[in-house]
């Protein structure tokens, strides 16, 4: 999903931690908001479920930090993703979701009740729980990123390169994702640098094949990114090229975006000991489902996806893991 975009307050979730060695006993505990936390909330709530959802760091995901979302359904003329957001997040309270703002912090989920700390403090035990974290986009960490988020830096040419078509766009990322983001943006873009900070690409084969054969892809070898440039939207890039070098020199590009391919990180660290997560960290899911290993424990969302990252997508797993939910507390009774 798309980091493209500032960040809006969704408004009125009351914090509701409890004081220390309070416990609190739920049928269906969901952790993270955003499309797929939301409408896992939707369907758990219209099943009579009675879900208590914890939105997170970030109430209404990664969406709240895009402008215009054009591709999800249903919104012919586009719509914000904060206001889309705030719309899903009515809708799960209009049929009796309990939303809190706070973080888990802590759990055990070795038996049933299922234990979640909310921010070092309130205890919730759950006989369901569905993990809807999302993963975070990494960054390179310079000033300029925030501060032309929403107006030319993006973490999903997917979601985002609609806007730059016939323009002039970079990438930055020298693995898979970076060139198959590139070659994505060469169909709509003019022209397309590929920033590698290395003299090789650590794509496979076949994706670099694909690269070198995209006439308006120019991969710019030992480079890395210094800071940005434009007024209050992004028009250029400063380079080091061959930085540390004898030869390093600093070069500037004319570019409308900039779009980061340096990978996520899916929020699934607190679930770790408990959860088969892949070598990066995404919950690994019994496949067409959103079951996990641990029998009564869903996830759905990005913290589970590292291929599409979609709200459509995320949305869909969403409903997945409110559904498995269901039939599976029906199974225990």
């Amino acid at each position: 999903m798309a980091l493209f975009g500032k960040i809006t307050d969704l408004g009125s979730s009351t914090p509701q931690s409890g004081t220390p060695g309070e416990t609190e006993k739920v049928k269906v505990l969901i952790i993270g908001s955003g499309p797929a936390g939301y409408t896992a909330a939707i369907y758990a709530a219209r099943a009579n479920l009675s879900p208590v959802m914890y939105e997170g760091l970030q109430p209404g995901g990664q969406l709240t930090t895009t402008t215009e979302v054009e591709n999800f359904p249903g919104y012919p003329e586009g719509i914000t993703g904060p206001e889309m957001m705030e719309q899903l997040k009515h809708q799960a309270q209009r049929f009796g979701t309990d939303i809190r703002f706070g973080l888990a912090t802590k759990t055990d989920l070795s038996q049933r009740p299922f234990k979640v700390t909310i921010d070092d403090s309130k205890l919730i035990e759950a006989d369901t729980l569905i993990i809807a974290t999302g993963a975070t986009a990494k960054y390179l960490g310079i000033p300029d990123e925030a501060k032309y988020a929403g107006s030319g830096v993006s973490a999903c040419a997917t979601c985002d390169g609609f806007f730059y078509r016939g323009k002039d766009v970079a990438v930055v990322g020298g693995g898979d994702t970076a060139c198959e983001e590139a070659i994505y943006l060469a169909g709509l873009a003019k022209k397309v640098y590929l920033i590698v900070r290395r003299n090789e690409l650590r794509a496979s084969k076949v994706m670099q094949e694909r690269v070198h054969k995209t006439p308006n892809l120019e991969v710019l070898w030992e480079h890395q990114t210094k800071r940005l440039v434009g007024d209050n939207v992004v028009e250029g890039a400063i380079l080091w090229k061959k930085k540390g070098t004898p030869d390093e020199e600093e070069v500037k590009i004319n570019i409308d975006g900039f779009f980061l391919a340096i990978g996520h990180k899916p929020n699934s660290d607190i679930f770790k000991p408990w959860i088969d997560t892949d070598e990066v960290g995404y919950i690994k899911t019994i496949p067409g489902s959103s079951k996990t290993n641990v029998p009564g424990v869903f996830a759905c969302g990005d913290v589970q996806d590292p291929h599409y990252r979609q709200a459509i997508t995320a949305a869909g797993s969403g409903c997945m893991a409110a559904i498995d939910a269901e039939r599976w507390l029906a199974e225990q009774a």
